[in-house]
């Protein structure tokens, strides 16, 4: 008989609003249990892909999503324990406010989708409040108080003060939590030298960051292990997670006979966006994956299949373009109809320019950064059938960027995906010819696991016959 190991105990990080310091306390939480000799487990509620990076850094394994609205409620225990499998414990660092998620007039439950309330509620794990201290003094009992009674499904553990200006206000801010009956797991002082870099999405991604990322992340580290109390967070830490573990394997069924076919992968400072799932699907469909940098690389030997994912091409547009030999490989595969997969700074690359410099030239469209910003989860259909996904096929994805199109279209590509958004006009948006999907979109492949078998069933095609 097969027995499942008890799932690993879990704290979730969450905080009244955005800005209020989670990401500081949930990698310097995570860096400071690695240090007292715990193996953790990071994750991140919602569709980020910066903040797993630095938890990444900190735990010395890679940083997990769990985003309800992209996969879908019933895989974030079986991923929560394929990504925390073997460890001590997790610390889930949740989105904007503990309520907060996914924009629906029509939803009477108090917890959003997606909302941080509702991944600590699938996975029956305490809340620790992170809160701004700043501004705050006694009336923070009934901030606290509401919070705690709001969801009954959400059990808040404790508080985490950030950002406290000296220790009288400390004194103050304990006294509130104490009226309430929320324990104080860690008071944080104002610290202006961890402010992380960032830019018009967020923090710089770690892997772009380098070595600033590791002082950071070391920083971050040094201030949770002197002023959270890591015995009480460890003691509160709990999950009621239970059943089978996610299986990539299982998921994208059994992998075709003969040869791996080569799905080379972009990484480095400009694509830096991605999730460990797909990696993972990508391997067990049956594909060898390799990472390419395309400010330097040239194509894997032998590749027949390629995944351009999300990231900030537009930092880095010159020395993109400055490749021309790898710009040319791309363009040669996608007129030979190699599968290529990509997503947001992926169609960027694959636009005949971005900001004035010269890309790959695969999809007819420039493309430019701008200051408008375009931001939310889309419910979409395919509109077209692709080396991803048959027409008709319904997936929820979201959109993150400041860059646009001068056209919506371009010459012999159909649109990848329609959608309604909140204004009800309807939108086309992508574009699908021959083996290329490009589109803005981030899709989570753990939520569509058949789009990686089809993938690579195409350039396993490709490699055979292209």
């Amino acid at each position: 008989m097969v027995t499942t190991l008890p799932a690993a105990p879990a704290v979730v990080i969450a905080a009244p609003a955005s800005g209020s310091g989670k990401t500081t306390v949930a990698t310097g939480l995570v860096g400071a249990l690695r240090e007292s000799g715990c193996t953790v487990a990071p994750f991140k509620v919602g569709p980020d892909y910066i903040d797993p990076g630095y938890h990444g850094l900190a735990a010395g394994r890679p940083g997990r999503n769990l985003d309800p609205v992209m996969v879908g409620a019933q895989r974030i225990a079986p991923l929560y324990r394929h990504g925390s499998s073997g460890c001590d414990l997790a610390v889930v660092e949740g989105v904007m406010g503990l309520f907060d998620g996914k924009i629906d007039a029509a939803s009477l439950e108090p917890s959003a989708e997606g909302s941080t309330a509702q991944v600590a509620a699938l996975l029956g794990a305490p809340v620790v409040l992170v809160v701004d201290a700043r501004g705050h003094s006694q009336s923070l009992a009934a901030v606290l108080h509401g919070f705690a009674t709001y969801d009954t499904g959400v059990r808040i553990g404790g508080v985490i003060l950030n950002r406290v200006g000296s220790p009288r206000h400390e004194q103050v801010l304990r006294q509130a939590c104490e009226r309430v009956g929320l324990p104080v797991l860690g008071a944080v002082p104002r610290m202006a030298e961890l402010e992380v870099p960032s830019r018009h999405l967020g923090l710089i991604p770690a892997a772009e960051h380098g070595a600033d990322a590791v002082a950071a992340v070391d920083a971050m580290t040094r201030l949770a292990a002197r002023h959270l109390d890591l015995p009480a967070i460890r003691a509160l830490a709990s999950s009621a997670v239970d059943g089978p573990l996610w299986d990539p394997a299982a998921e994208v069924g059994p992998s075709l006979p003969g040869p791996r076919p080569v799905v080379a992968i972009a990484g480095g400072r400009a694509f830096t966006f991605g999730y460990a799932e797909h990696r993972e699907l990508l391997g067990a469909a049956g594909a060898d994956v390799i990472t390419f940098d395309p400010l330097h690389d040239a194509l894997p030997p032998g590749t027949s299949g390629v995944v351009l994912p999300g990231g900030f091409p537009e930092e880095h547009a010159v020395a993109l373009a400055e490749n021309s030999a790898l710009l040319t490989q791309i363009r040669e595969l996608a007129t030979a109809g190699a599968p290529i997969h990509a997503e947001c700074a992926g169609l960027l690359y694959l636009a005949r320019s971005l900001d004035g410099h010269a890309m790959a030239c695969v999809v007819g469209v420039d493309a430019s950064f701008g200051s408008r910003l375009t931001l939310g989860y889309r419910e979409a259909v395919a509109v077209a059938d692709s080396a991803l996904f048959a027409a008709g096929e319904r997936v929820v994805g979201h959109e993150f960027h400041r860059t646009s199109l001068a056209a919506a279209e371009a010459d012999g590509f159909a649109p990848a995906w329609g959608w309604r958004p909140w204004d009800g006009a309807p939108a086309r948006e992508g574009f699908v010819r021959g083996g290329v999907h490009a589109s803005y979109l981030h899709t989570h492949p753990a939520g569509h696991p058949e789009a990686i078998t089809r993938f690579v069933a195409a350039a396993r095609t490709f490699a055979a016959h292209g």
